[in-house]
């Protein structure tokens, strides 16, 4: 129909142009436009649909979100248990051997002392008593004989605890293997798990973007439509009203604006996005200076190592003009570390910016840390210049893996490359 009526409209403009000609034409590009505006009610209904759906996905990638976090957090703990474990089978290990090489030491003074009252006999005592002649020789030997009688029955004694000892010693080995295994097991379900999630989550990731993508489309697709179809009507009551400098005059202005638009979106169009080899390089790696954070201006570390992928104050390519903080490109998993000493007032997922770590630093300034794989802190921890606080990833919607950095300084946004040190 645009196609005919734009063919029809341009053979009138070369024959004359009858005014017959053109009523019929208004008509049918009226018709087209009411069909326009239909199919974008229709459209608009559709989208509504999408963004239920979305955000029913985004509850679900958040949800999604914290369990990974949460494993990973599971999987360091019983790594840790496992560690302590093995530290104690090898110390168990050790104290059976020292208990071993004393049981082997008493069985041998026990078989000696053994060995020699069999020889004497059981009637050793009498023996000593009618062969010595005199008296006080008697009584000492029979003393001594009673010392050997009492030692003997020492050294018995304590073999039966060293080998007591022994027994306990291995049950606790081997109960602490038995539990060093199920752990084992407990860890292997664990990373099973979080890698079924990890691929939950790429689904409804792909699943929303997908929705999104074919919402915009349509979106795009149907504004052209409508575009074309008012400029054509708007050319018909042009030629139908030449004479009307009023009409003629709302009609222009309808057309500046059109053409103001056209180049607005033009123009954000190709601002939108950052090319990541143009970026500079920042650096965790430099010290920390001391002392306040205003005093500490300029001479801060970076969060993470990495590549700007977009500086302060460029244009974003969602529905927020421009971006308040950096964001940083650095590899998934990558910790991410605080730039001075705080408290952390916020470590949560938040729609936008995934799972979020907001650290205050006393004297109204804040440093946020989003898009993060996992929060290695909690909402009132007291934190140290350069502790790992999370680690990076591409929560909350992201399509690449980085992080988002920005310090806030009584509530409003500041550059921070005014703060961290710049290489070279």
């Amino acid at each position: 129909m645009l196609r005919r009526g734009a063919a029809l409209l341009l053979g009138a403009w070369l024959a004359g142009s009858s005014p017959l000609l053109l009523a019929d034409e208004r008509s049918d590009a009226q018709k087209d436009i009411r069909k326009a505006q239909q199919d974008i009610a229709e459209l608009e209904k559709l989208i509504k649909q999408i963004q239920s759906e979305k955000s029913a996905a985004q509850k679900a990638l958040q949800d999604t979100e914290k369990d990974i976090g949460n494993l990973e957090k599971d999987i360091r703990s019983l790594e840790a248990e496992q560690k302590k474990n093995e530290r104690e089978i090898r110390e168990f290990e050790l104290e059976k051997g020292k208990l071993e090489s004393r049981r082997q030491q008493q069985q041998k003074l026990v078989a000696v002392q053994s060995r020699a009252a069999y020889q004497a006999g059981q009637h050793e005592p009498l023996r000593l008593f009618f062969n010595q002649q005199e008296p006080a020789l008697i009584s000492h030997n029979l003393t001594y004989y009673q010392y050997l009688q009492q030692a003997r029955q020492q050294q018995i004694s304590q073999l039966k605890a060293t080998v007591q000892q022994l027994t306990e010693l291995q049950a606790a080995i081997d109960q602490n293997q038995q539990e060093l295994e199920q752990q084992k097991v407990q860890l292997q379900q664990q990373q099973a798990k979080l890698a079924d999630l990890r691929q939950q989550r790429r689904q409804q990731v792909a699943e929303l973007s997908k929705k999104q993508q074919g919402s915009q489309q349509q979106l795009a697709s149907r504004q052209q439509d409508q575009k074309k179809f008012n400029e054509l009507l708007a050319a018909i009551e042009k030629k139908l009203a030449r004479q009307a400098e009023e009409e003629r005059l709302r009609r222009e202005r309808e057309r500046q604006l059109a053409l103001q638009q056209s180049q607005a979106r033009i123009r954000q169009q190709q601002s939108a996005g950052t090319s990541p080899a143009s970026g500079p390089q920042v650096s965790s790696q430099f010290s920390h200076p001391g002392g306040n954070f205003a005093q500490a201006r300029g001479k801060l570390p970076w969060p993470v190592d990495g590549r700007l992928l977009a500086g302060f104050g460029s244009p974003r390519s969602d529905t927020r003009s421009k971006w308040d903080g950096v964001l940083i490109q650095a590899a998934e998993g990558h910790q991410v570390r605080a730039i001075h000493p705080g408290r952390v007032v916020f470590a949560d997922w938040l729609r936008g910016s995934g799972l979020l770590v907001i650290i205050d630093h006393n004297d109204g300034y804040l440093s946020l840390y989003g898009h993060n794989q996992s929060l290695l802190v909690n909402a009132g921890d007291s934190i140290k210049a350069g502790q790992p606080v999370a680690t990076v990833g591409n929560t909350g919607g992201q399509a690449q893996s980085a992080l988002y950095f920005a310090i806030r300084k009584q509530g409003q946004a500041t550059d921070p490359g005014q703060w961290c040190r710049r290489q070279g």
